[in-house]
């Protein structure tokens, strides 16, 4: 294996990048900002594809691993590396960026170069997350990631966008809160920051269960599971069309990833024990919340609340400690990151135009705009869980699993197939189809070129996750055997 540090370089590259752009950009070169923001991104996800060549699929331990001492008096350490459960992720997050850049190349007019800026560092910071061994590292990466995406979401967002950010940046920061007092706690009981040592650490029912609801709150919040989930429809609402794909794609991730990551391994008794209410939280996003989109008149809000639904599934699958379901909450995690970022982009493409969230507001957009309707159709279609796509296979493998865990768990959750089915299709339907009753949805052209290949681009990860989800599956399946044979063993001291 190479001795590159092809992690560090995945976080630092975009980071970087934005720092320069910070120094050098402003709005008279804005068209070379564009350019090294581009160049960034696609340097950050070309340095990534070695973790996927290079990938023993046959080992669950930890690859690609780096290590230097940082602050070596409370052994702080810059701790870096991955498996099957974080080695997609930093994948995804590279393309996201990449995907990100060119949605605004147009569109964003003023302040470019600090807008370039916020998605790059983000994009470095949130890699960091996924690749961070160290506790205290990631909890550095993962309160980091809050600044960019207040900025973007203040400086870029809607009418209310500052409302918006502030409840963004107050649930999540006081839900890290009782995190970080579960990670001192942690290092004051094994002398150490690394988190596989906090793995094997021996810990009593009585210290599990306040721990696991620490690493809960936190992760929470994040996905985010009922009832801490209304920041994210604001969030999403007000935020700029790059902002709520990241948000959806990636940011999101962060706490489903810490479920497995901290919450599984380090208080396993704990999880079986509160195995019920992660259960029940997660049958009620995906059943009520499914519920909640199929009443929404703005297209942003809809699918902002599709993304608490199927983010559910996830949450489910974990906790259900069957290998299908946790597989399948890791497939459903990446297959979201393509379509509600594809989702998101669709309805900033109508946003451009027509400057209008509102399904109300359109109608035969087909009649005009053949092109997008076929490619909005697409990812409808896998927001709904059409087989072939990518959205049917992580909740397909969730339902099978919730089924082999308890029948009437796995009847509630393949409901959520029809909520999802009504809430797309219903969207779809009143925007798409239809005559032209609006004057202004005539006039809206088709998909330039650089919005038709940045949808194609997710179109075919869509399908080809959706054909043929092995290199996921290949790749997760021996980190998830371990992790399950790891929390079926008792902690208990």
């Amino acid at each position: 294996m190479s001795s590159f540090p092809i992690l560090s370089a995945a976080i630092w590259i975009p980071i970087l990048t934005g720092v320069l752009l910070l120094a050098v950009g402003s709005d008279r070169n804005a068209g070379m900002v564009r350019v090294i923001a581009l160049i960034g991104a696609v340097l950050g996800l070309l340095v990534t594809l070695p973790l996927f060549t290079g990938f023993d699929r046959a080992s669950s331990a930890m690859q690609f691993v780096e290590l230097l001492p940082w602050i070596e008096s409370f052994s702080i350490n810059y701790h870096l590396g991955v498996d099957g459960l974080s080695v997609w992720f930093v994948m995804l997050t590279a393309f996201i960026t990449v995907i990100v850049v060119v949605a605004g190349w147009e569109v964003i007019t003023e302040r470019v170069a600090p807008y370039m800026a916020s998605f790059l560092i983000l994009s470095g910071l949130m890699v960091g997350v996924f690749c961070a061994l160290d506790g205290l590292l990631f909890y550095v990466f993962f309160e980091g990631t809050l600044i960019p995406m207040y900025i973007i979401i203040g400086i870029w967002g809607g009418a209310n966008r500052v409302y918006a950010a502030f409840k963004f940046f107050l649930y999540t920061l006081l839900g890290s809160l009782l995190m970080l007092v579960a990670l001192i706690w942690l290092y004051l009981e094994s002398g150490s920051f690394a988190i596989l040592d906090w793995h094997a650490l021996p810990l009593s029912l009585e210290v599990q269960i306040p721990i696991f609801l620490a690493f809960l709150i936190a992760f929470a919040v994040k996905v985010p599971m009922w009832p801490v989930h209304t920041w994210l429809p604001d969030a999403h609402v007000e935020a700029p069309t790059g902002g709520s794909v990241v948000l959806a794609a990636i940011m999101l991730k962060l706490g489903a990833y810490g479920l497995v990551r901290f919450s599984l391994p380090i208080t396993p008794d704990a999880s079986h024990e509160l195995a019920w209410l992660m259960i029940t939280l997660s049958l009620v996003a995906v059943i009520y919340i499914g519920l909640v989109a199929l009443v929404q008149a703005d297209m942003k809000k809809l699918v902002a609340y599709s993304s608490i639904a199927h983010m559910g599934f996830v949450t489910l699958g974990f906790f259900i400690f069957d290998p299908l379901g946790m597989q399948g909450g890791i497939v459903q995690m990446i297959s979201h990151g393509f379509v509600s970022g594809a989702m998101f982009l669709c309805i900033g493409v109508m946003y451009d135009r027509l400057h209008s969230r509102q399904i109300a507001d359109y109608g035969g957009v087909v009649n005009t705009m053949p092109k997008f309707a076929a490619l909005f159709l697409l990812f409808s279609m896998a927001n709904a869980g059409l087989p072939a796509t990518s959205g049917f296979i992580g909740e397909f493998m969730v339902i099978l699993g919730a089924v082999r865990f308890n029948v009437w768990i796995g009847l509630a959750t393949a409901s959520a197939l029809i909520w999802g089915a009504g809430y797309s299709l219903w969207m779809y339907k009143r925007v798409i189809f239809g005559a032209v009753a609006n004057p202004r949805v005539a006039q809206m052209p088709d998909l330039n070129r650089r919005e038709f290949w940045m949808l194609v681009a997710l179109a075919v990860c869509v399908l080809a996750l959706g054909v043929f989800p092995r290199p996921v599956t290949d790749m997760t399946e021996a980190s998830i055997g371990a992790l399950l044979e790891h929390v079926s063993v008792s902690k208990i001291k």
